[in-house]
Formats: C-alpha cells, structure tokens, sequence
C-alpha cells in the first residue's frame, strides 16, 4: 500500500521542477536479463501487482522478491514468443484484458491512491483517537474463595505475612491461581462492578476486605495503577490509510456505476449474483 502512495506522489512531482531527475530515476536501469532491462519503475509497478503477497514476507525480503518475480516473468515471457504464443486469438483477448486492467489501475492510482494521503490519514487519527483521552487501568491479584468466612482467614493469613501469590496458588478456585492471582492489567468495563469498583477504590499495595460476587468471594490486591495511552499514529497508518483507500474506491465505483448502464445477457448468472451478493450490489 506505502508503495502505491508513494507512486500518487511521485505523480506529482513529475508537474514541478526536478521532473528530469525524478523521471530519470524511475527509468535507471537495475538489471539485464538477456534482452531485456529491469528499471525502478518496473519493480514499482510488480509491487502494485503482488502487494498482498507480500504482507506475509519480511520487509527486508520483499524487494529480492520482487525483483525475482520480475525475472521469472521476464524469461517465461521470452521463451513463451519464441515458443509462438503471443500470436492467435486466444493472446489477443489475454492482451485485451491486460490492457483494460492497465487502464484500470492508472485510474485507480490518479482518483483513490491519490486521494489519500498521510496527511488525510492523520487527520482521522486525531478526530477520533489521538483526541481520546487516555484511560485510567490497573493490575490486580485476588484470591476466590467459596464463602466469606474463607475471605476473612485470607486476609488474616496476609496480615500475619503471608505471600499473596504464593497464598493465592494455594487457596483460590479461580484460573488465575496457577498466576498466583495475577489478572494482569485491566480498565473499567472489564470485570463484573463489585470486582471492579473494589479494585479501583485501592491504593497500589492494598488489600481489600471481601468482595461478594455471582463467581464467590474475592480478596484483592492492586499491584499497579497506570495511563492506558491511545496507540501511537505510526502503529496505526497504515490500517487507517488502508480504510481510506477502500472508503474512497466505494465512493468513486459508486458514480461510475451511477452512471453506466450493466446490462446481464445471461439471466441465469445476473439470478445467481443478486443471490449471493443479497442486495449488496447495485445490478439494476
């Protein structure tokens, strides 16, 4: 996708000065492969192709596989003219397809890719979380006992000195006890309200009188109390500019669609595509 955009960009420049060297570095010759010349340009445009292939592949990798892609397209290109088969009909209606699709992305790229910006992306992240204040979360430990009376002798036992973690392994019937009680950090909204209001209310290192809910008896202690901040912009850019992207392609199908006539000469398969899609495409 990064590289996509980066291409709206390189659009751009191309209109001021410093065209010559922005052009001539897409053109710069990075391999041979007998006849046939590699440029940074061709390793862009395989990028746009194969871009959800690589998410799965290592950034540092990507750029070798690229590169080999091309070179495998180069040579099975090569052999399959030598082979005489980019002559005939069935070549023809491959190569008429290509060139719709062709079309097809350079209109992608000038009305969407360039649309959406860094800029446009931050702009979101702002209004509706960088905005957001940070919540207020703690870590706890507790101890689930089955009545109250067991709640009591816990928080004896602590008050004698007993170690919370090692009393909670030996104590609780809860899921946390093998954690020695641990349930990690935790905000508002994530425990059942007693559990939580009793939690809240202490002080770091505290301990709370028992706490009766639907799962039994709880004794807690607050290890820690801490900000919860918002995720940062950079570990979100790329998602937000990736919603963007599919946000502004909807918008601009939608007025070609508007106004284009889609006519179905086989009833059947128009049938067969309002029933999977459920109303979901305009096919009228």
């Amino acid at each position: 996708m990064r590289s996509a955009a980066r291409a709206g960009l390189l659009a751009l420049t191309l209109l001021l000065p410093g065209t010559a060297t922005a052009q001539a570095a897409k053109d710069k010759p990075l391999l041979r492969i007998n006849d046939r010349v590699i440029s940074e340009e061709d390793i862009r445009l395989a990028e746009s192709e194969i871009g959800p292939q690589l998410s799965s592949i290592p950034a540092s990798e990507r750029r070798r596989v690229v590169i080999e892609y091309l070179i495998e397209i180069a040579l099975m290109a090569e052999a399959g003219k030598k082979a005489g088969l980019t002559e005939g009909p069935d070549y023809e209606k491959r190569l008429k397809y290509y060139r719709e699709r062709a079309a097809r992305d350079a209109y992608f790229d000038k009305n969407v890719m360039a649309a959406v910006t860094e800029a446009s992306a931050k702009a979101l992240y702002d209004s509706q979380i960088g905005a957001v204040a940070g919540q207020e979360e703690v870590r706890a430990r507790h101890i689930l006992v089955k009545t109250e009376a067991d709640a009591q002798d816990i928080i004896e036992r602590l008050n004698r000195g007993a170690d919370f973690a090692e009393l909670a392994k030996e104590k609780s019937i809860g899921p946390s006890k093998a954690r020695g009680g641990d349930l990690g950090y935790f905000t508002r909204g994530q425990m059942v309200k007693p559990f939580e209001e009793a939690a809240f209310a202490l002080k770091k290192g505290e301990i709370s009188e028992p706490v009766k809910t639907q799962f039994g008896w709880h004794v807690i202690k607050l290890e820690d109390r801490r900000e919860r901040k918002p995720p940062s912009f950079e570990s979100l850019k790329d998602r937000i500019m990736a919603s963007l992207i599919q946000r502004k392609a909807q918008e601009v199908l939608e007025k070609l669609r508007s106004n284009a006539k889609v006519e179905f000469l086989d009833k059947d398969l128009e049938s067969e595509l309002k029933e999977a899609a459920r109303g979901s495409f305009n096919l009228e």
